[in-house]
C-alpha cells in the first residue's frame, strides 16, 4: 500500500472496507487513479457472474465499450472507495485512465465515496435491485448503486433522439420517407 495517500483503508459502515481521509483533501484535488488489469467486457462477464452472487461485489470499472479495469488484479487502494448517493468524490475518465477527484473539501476522518451509478438496461428484476442495493444511508439515498431511474429514462430518450436524427440524415435529401409521403399527399 502507498504511504503518500490522502486516505487509509479501514472498516466501513457502508460496505466492507472503506477509504477514510487522513489529512484534509481540497475540493478538486485528484485523490488517486483507479488502476488494475485492463480486460474486455467478455472477460469481466466470465470472471464475475452476477447471477451466481447473492450480493454484487466486484472491483470492476468500465473505461470504454471495449475496456474494463479489474482492480482485483493489479489494483490499488482506490478499489475500496465505496458508493454513496451523496458523494464527496467523482470519477473522471481521461485518455483511457480513471481518476478520483474531490467534489468538495473533505475533512480528516471522513469516508471517501463516489456515485457508482451503474447503467441500467431497463430489464432489471427484483433480484437485480436487491443485489445492487445501496447502503449509504444518506437522506437522498435512492436505494440502489445503479443510476437513478430518471437518468436511465433521460439516456434512453437521448438515444432514441439520436437514432431518429440518424435515420433522418440517412434518408434521401435528409427527409424521412414518412415525411415525404406527408408532403406528397398533403
Amino acid at each position: 500500500m502507498s504511504t503518500d495517500l490522502a486516505f487509509e483503508i479501514r472498516d466501513s459502515g457502508i460496505a466492507g472496507k472503506g477509504a477514510f481521509a487522513i489529512r484534509p483533501i481540497a475540493k478538486g484535488e485528484r485523490v488517486i487513479e483507479y488502476v488494475g488489469e485492463r480486460i474486455t467486457h467478455q472477460e469481466a462477464d466470465r470472471r464475475y457472474d452476477d447471477d451466481s452472487m447473492d450480493e454484487h461485489h466486484t472491483f470492476l470499472f468500465t473505461v470504454s465499450s471495449r475496456t474494463v479495469i479489474d482492480a482485483t488484479s493489479q489494483g490499488n487502494e482506490s478499489r475500496y472507495i465505496n458508493h454513496s448517493c451523496e458523494p464527496n468524490c467523482e470519477s473522471e475518465i481521461a485518455r483511457g485512465r480513471i481518476f478520483i477527484f474531490a467534489l468538495r473539501d473533505i475533512a480528516v476522518g471522513e469516508e471517501l465515496h463516489y456515485d457508482y451509478a451503474y447503467q441500467r438496461s431497463g430489464d432489471e428484476t427484483a433480484k437485480d435491485e436487491a443485489q445492487y442495493r445501496c447502503r449509504c444511508g444518506t437522506r437522498t439515498c435512492r436505494g440502489s448503486i445503479m443510476e437513478a431511474m430518471e437518468e436511465f429514462h433521460r439516456r434512453r430518450k437521448e438515444a432514441q433522439r439520436k437514432k431518429a436524427a440518424a435515420r433522418r440524415s440517412a434518408a434521401p435529401g435528409g427527409v424521412t420517407q414518412r415525411a415525404e409521403r406527408r408532403t406528397v399527399s398533403g
